[in-house]
This record gives C-alpha cells, sequence and structure tokens, in this order.
C-alpha cells in the first residue's frame, strides 16, 4: 500500500492506504478523530464537511490521493472567531439534538460566516442546503447562525 502525508489540523500524517480511500475513513480510521461522521457516503448530507485549505467539502467522497499538499481542517481543528461564534450559539441555543449530524453542521456555518458575515435566511437555506438533519433543528440551526452572526459584529 502507498504511504500518504496528510496534514490535518496543523499535523503532518503519514497513513498507508489505498489511493481511492476516501478521506473521511483516514481522519475516521486511521487518525482516530471520530467528530467526522459518516452519513450517506455520496457526498449528499453534509456529516462529513470538513475544510481543504479553508473551503467547506465533503470527505466522503474525496480520494486522499487527491489531496496533494492541502491543509485539512475538522471539527476536532477548526478555531477562529466564527467557529467560537456558531459553538457558543449552539450552546446557547441548544441546537442539537441527537447531535450526529452536528460537526458538520458547524463547519458548514463556520464556513458560511466567513464568507458572508451577515447572512439573511435565503443566505443561510442556501449554504446548508446540503446538510440534512433527521432531528430537524433546521430552526435552530438558522437562529444559531444568525446569533453568531450577531456576535461577530461587534
Amino acid at each position: 500500500m502507498p504511504a500518504y502525508s496528510v496534514k490535518v489540523n496543523g499535523q503532518i500524517h503519514q497513513v498507508d492506504v489505498l489511493p481511492d480511500t476516501p478521506l473521511l475513513w483516514v481522519l475516521r480510521d486511521n487518525l482516530k478523530l471520530t467528530g467526522t461522521k459518516f452519513g450517506c457516503g455520496v457526498a449528499q448530507c453534509g456529516a462529513c464537511t470538513v475544510f481543504m485549505d479553508g473551503n467547506a467539502l465533503r470527505s466522503c467522497s474525496l480520494p486522499v490521493s487527491a489531496l496533494g499538499t492541502s491543509e485539512i481542517t475538522t471539527i476536532e481543528g477548526v478555531a477562529g472567531k466564527e467557529a467560537e461564534a456558531v459553538q457558543k450559539a449552539w450552546v446557547a441555543l441548544d441546537v442539537p439534538q441527537c447531535g450526529y449530524c452536528q460537526s458538520g453542521q458547524i463547519m458548514s456555518a463556520v464556513a458560511l460566516l466567513k464568507e458572508v458575515p451577515k447572512p439573511t435566511d435565503r443566505d443561510i437555506d442556501l449554504a446548508m442546503n446540503g446538510n440534512i438533519c433527521r432531528c430537524a433543528t433546521y430552526v435552530r440551526i438558522r437562529a444559531g447562525i444568525h446569533d453568531a452572526a450577531k456576535s461577530l459584529e461587534g
């Protein structure tokens, strides 16, 4: 098996996996970073959302061979003012119900706030459209993003 060098949350790791191994499984099985979740396996639900060079993407459909020198950030490593604001809003509004999808929801919300600091409901709906929550906490997710955005204004 080939060895791949992957940079995750600021650390470089060597992993011996097949080239078509999805990043999700490298994170979970090889690096034991289990905050990123498996949902659908076809990049439709958002549970496996991570950042690659700062851009949100679905790790279940990205083969490790496609990473190159890109830096991956997972829910365990997400940081910065947007991440802190989203996490605080999530707790204050009790956003999660079962919590399974929330790492992907948080990563997508952080990505949105980095791109659109004052999102409208439409901005939120468009950005979060691909993130499925089986518990249907969408109203609280939207409220959490609005609260996070407000806290970033000051």
